[in-house]
């Protein structure tokens, strides 16, 4: 080891030599309006990989060139890419001050991307998990496409979820310990104050932060770096919302040294494409600095509450009954639809930084955040019969089974739901009849899961161009989260109160907390769980970077500790050995390695290749039995191991650009928690094998991805005004390991199972879900000189399976209900097909885009439009199995049913949807 570190710094050394000899060029950019420096503008020699961004006093040096004639290009969002030719014989080029205009043509909104912020991370919503707003800031073909015209069917990026990606402002990252993603919709509405940002693609090397297999996404929130101006715009979509206004407005860095930046907005819809989706959300940001000398502080604050409601994924039945827009989470109530299931944000973040220019080659910054808030999903609670109006009983199917004959029922719900009759959804009056009559306790309410969070964050970034040709970056981070999770009373629908018991249990096992039993519940108050986990996080980073002639090389190796500690605040009655008080502290080491190369072949052609190992904490959501009630923790819950590599080939000529990539990446000892009801359960306990229909928690440990393929990007600027793209990707996306699968469960304090281990889940090389594994895309845009523009791309997206239940296939899947033995004659070729994973149709759309800008004097006037799957195409974004049917007995009954009752639950995606942007910039 010792030899080969030694050989590793001798070639750096004599390489480091050879390059002194060689030529650079340096500069400085400024906003040509305000005159101030302009920081992260990226100035890259044409042809080349070669490329830099400005510091914060707006300087840059490209170095190690050899004699010859050169395009200097420089670009940053919001402002007009220029190009500089010039020539380079045996001198150092300093080309002062460049100026940058301001962008006559609207930047592309993070808002025309098809998914909301909502959308990106809401579990129930059908992608659950998409990386577009991480690729928003890319400028390659490939990303570009997939952040702006795959998102429409919840595209993954070679198949990883946001949580493999890194999103930070001003260096700190905004994931969420519970679930490893950032929560878009925190800084939503807040478009215009997201310019200033950078991306690092994949692997490569990021001077923030060790990133991730995605890449890093890093806003910078200083209010000397925003252009000074201000804009007012509003838009008009029929989306998740119908209407936006937005204004803000930038000082630029003022002669007192201040600078001042602020915005506003708000998004609003009775009701969004989906039935029953209103929607209100209002975004306020404020970033303010002072700059004195080398030195800068800088305060910002933002706050953006957002309510809307969700939509519900259904069956085919239901779909082919209320249409792809049916929603089953609203009903009428007094002439006003009202949904039940609300989602609603409250998370003020502020952040305080320090910027220290040490000397023109070296910084320094020192950043704290501190957030607070809560983030609310309600539903309704019963304790009697399911108001659901998709509940199995309530459909048409259930009345021409065999035993439930009823045609005229049949009938009639058919007529409801094909003609919108208030029976096809939530009968509100009713539930507020049924509490009447009981006179006292609530037989329905809405209640809402509570996510309540405390983060605190340090970190300081160090800079250094230590030679021409050598860069050292190091960070230091600290962050905290103090998280409640409870259940809280919004509204007893006309009762009187909700005991807090488990009406369904007796004696201690229907108490939620033994500590204040047979409470009475009102509006406003916790009940049913509550508990705090603890998470922190410390972690220290450090790359260098090594530019050569013929070859650029990084490093850069990361190590750290995430640790959690539940404190449970309720003595749950089934769970009273394990509920109350706080757990054992859980530490999990964490470090990485990755390192790349940049080959040049020619100018025109270059050769990347980048490799990592990463060793990740899991998430707080994912390393309990049930965090709600129980310090438990999953057995054999460890690190996930990440191995990762890419290899790149990259063409850069006058007017193309192309790069093709290669990739393979597995991702081992995944964990994961899951909640589902269950007909068909089989516990081996001392007595007999019982029959069970219960509510399971379930727990996976073990859980290995393989993600393999090929991606594909291409620009062509065919005439100054026509330019042309495409964009390939085919992957193959498979779980990689058969997992361990624990249950949990309680009937009573002396029947509890914890973790209890049904064996192995078989679900080694089932395809991941929730996004498709292949897509295309072909398009075109012509820019006229006079300030007008329009696109069009056509996409096919295919290979897209739904998600599958892990439960059913376990042994139980092979056991009678009764006997609880083996289910006598059943083959494995049956168990195959009845248990192969649902393809979902490939989707064709056809996407147009256009805008038209005015220069008015100093002003600037313009719209963009946009008019997504222009044909109409009707299609399904994602889906999942019900894990109701438990075994091959239960299954097969319910699939041979010319309808069946638990069949497979989708998410339809938009028909044709618009987007207007109207804009005046000063």
């Amino acid at each position: 080891m010792r030899k080969s570190l030694l050989l590793f710094l001798s070639l750096v050394l004599s390489l480091n030599t050879y390059a002194q000899t060689l030529n650079s060029i340096k500069g400085k950019v400024i906003d040509n309006t305000s005159k101030i420096a302009l920081e992260d503008v990226k100035i890259s020699i044409q042809n080349t990989e070669s490329s830099v961004f400005s510091n914060a006093d707006g300087t840059f040096l490209l170095s190690n060139l050899e004699n010859g004639d050169y395009t200097l290009q420089m670009s940053k969002s919001g402002f007009e890419t220029i190009y500089i030719p010039l020539k380079v014989d045996n001198q150092n080029v300093d080309l002062g001050e460049i100026s940058l205009y301001p962008a006559i043509y609207q930047n592309l909104d993070a808002s025309v991307i098809t998914i909301s912020e909502e959308e990106l991370t809401d579990d129930e919503a059908g992608g659950a998990d998409n990386v577009a707003g991480l690729l928003q800031s890319s400028n390659d073909a490939f990303q570009q496409a997939v952040a702006f015209n795959f998102s429409q069917v919840f595209f993954k990026e070679r198949g990883y979820d946001s949580n493999l990606g890194e999103l930070l402002f001003n260096g700190i990252p905004m994931s969420k310990f519970s679930n490893g993603r950032p929560q878009w919709s925190e800084w939503g509405g807040l478009n215009d104050m997201m310019r200033n940002k950078n991306f690092t693609m994949g692997l490569n090397a990021s001077e923030i932060s060790f990133g991730s297999v995605i890449g890093s996404t890093n806003y910078n929130t200083r209010a000397s770096q925003y252009r000074e101006g201000g804009q007012i715009s509003y838009a008009l979509t029929n989306s998740n919302y119908n209407g936006r206004v937005m204004a803000s407005y930038k000082t630029g860095l003022m002669d007192n040294g201040y600078a001042l930046a602020v915005s506003a907005s708000r998004r609003y819809a009775q009701e969004g494409y989906q039935e029953g989706s209103a929607y209100n959300a209002n975004s306020f940001f404020l970033s303010v600095e002072k700059v004195f000398g080398d030195h800068a502080i800088n305060f910002t604050g933002f706050y953006t509450p957002n309510r809307h409601g969700k939509n519900s994924p259904n069956t085919q039945e239901v779909f082919d009954l209320g249409g792809t827009n049916y929603n089953a989470y609203w009903g009428w109530q007094e002439g006003e639809k009202r949904n039940s299931r609300v989602k609603e944000i409250k998370m003020p973040t502020f952040f305080l930084d320090y910027n220290w220019d040490l000397s023109d080659k070296t910084s320094l910054s020192a950043n704290l955040m501190y957030q607070m808030g809560t983030i609310g999903d309600s539903r309704l609670g019963y304790d009697a019969n399911n108001p659901d109006p998709t509940y199995y009983k309530k459909l048409p199917s259930y009345y021409v089974t065999p035993g439930h004959e009823n045609y005229e029922t049949a009938y009639d719900f058919t007529y409801k739901f094909l003609n919108d009759a208030p029976e096809s959804q939530i009968l509100w009056s009713d539930l507020y009849e049924a509490n009447f009559l009981l006179n006292g306790d609530a037989a329905y309410f809405l209640s809402e899961d509570v996510v309540k969070d405390n983060t605190k964050a340090a970190n300081f970034i160090f800079k250094s161009q230590v030679a021409d040709n050598i860069q050292l970056n190091a960070s230091l981070l600290y962050r905290n989260t103090q998280s409640e999770g409870y259940a809280q009373m919004i509204d007893l629908l006309g009762a009187k109160y909700q005991l807090d018991v488990d009406k369904f249990e007796t004696d201690q096992a229907a108490q939620s907390d033994l500590n204040n039993p047979n409470r009475a519940i009102y509006e406003g108050e916790k009940f049913n769980y509550d508990y705090t986990i603890n998470a922190n996080q410390i972690e220290g980073f450090a790359q260098g970077q090594f530019n050569f002639k013929n070859v650029d090389l990084f490093l850069a190796g990361n190590l750290g500790n995430t640790s959690y500690q539940r404190n449970g605040l309720y003595n749950n009655g089934k769970y009273a050995n394990s509920s109350f008080g706080k757990s054992n502290q859980k530490n999990f080491l964490t470090y990485g390695i990755k390192g790349g190369a940049t080959y040049k072949i020619s100018g025109r052609n270059l050769i990347n290749i980048n490799g990592a190992y990463i060793a990740d904490a899991p998430y707080a959501s994912n390393i309990y039995a049930n965090s709600r009630v129980s310090n438990e923790l999953l057995p054999n819950v460890t690190t996930t191991k990440i191995n990762s590599g890419d290899i790149s080939y990259i063409y850069r000529a006058p007017g193309v650009k192309a790069r093709l990539t290669g990739y393979y990446s597995t991702i081992r000892d995944m964990s994961k928690v899951a909640f589902y009801f269950v007909d068909g359960l089989n516990l081996n306990t001392n007595q007999i094998i019982d029959e069970e229909s219960d509510f399971l928690t379930t727990g996976l440990t073990g859980i290995d991805y393989r993600n393999a393929g090929g991606e594909l990007g291409i620009e062509i600027q065919a005439t100054p005004t026509v330019s042309f793209t495409g964009a390939a990707s085919y992957g193959e996306f498979i779980y990689d390991s058969n997992p361990e699968l624990y249950i949990t469960l309680s009937d009573n304090p002396n029947d509890v199972f914890i973790n209890k281990s049904q064996g192995l889940s078989y679900i080694k090389n089932f395809k991941q879900s929730g996004t498709p594994q292949a897509g295309y895309s072909a398009g075109f845009t012509y820019r006229d000189p006079k300030y007008w523009w329009v696109g069009a791309n056509a996409n096919l997206l295919t290979n897209n399976y739904i998600g599958i239940s892990e439960f059913r296939r376990t042994n139980n899947f092979y056991l009678d209900s009764f006997t609880g033995q083996p289910i006598a004659l059943l083959e494995q070729a049956e168990v195959d097909r009845i248990l192969a994973q649902e393809k979902l149709d490939d989707v064709f759309l056809v996407n147009l885009v256009g805008g038209k800008s005015w220069k008015i004097d100093d002003y600037y006037v313009g719209f963009f439009a946009s008019v997504n799957n222009l044909l109409g195409e009707t299609f399904k974004t994602g889906g999942f199995e019900q894990a109701r049917k438990a075994n091959y007995t239960e299954l097969n009954d319910d699939q041979s049913l010319a309808t069946p009752l638990f069949g497979n639950k989708y998410w339809y995606g938009r028909g044709t949807s618009y987007y207007i942007n109207l804009y005046f910039r000063f």
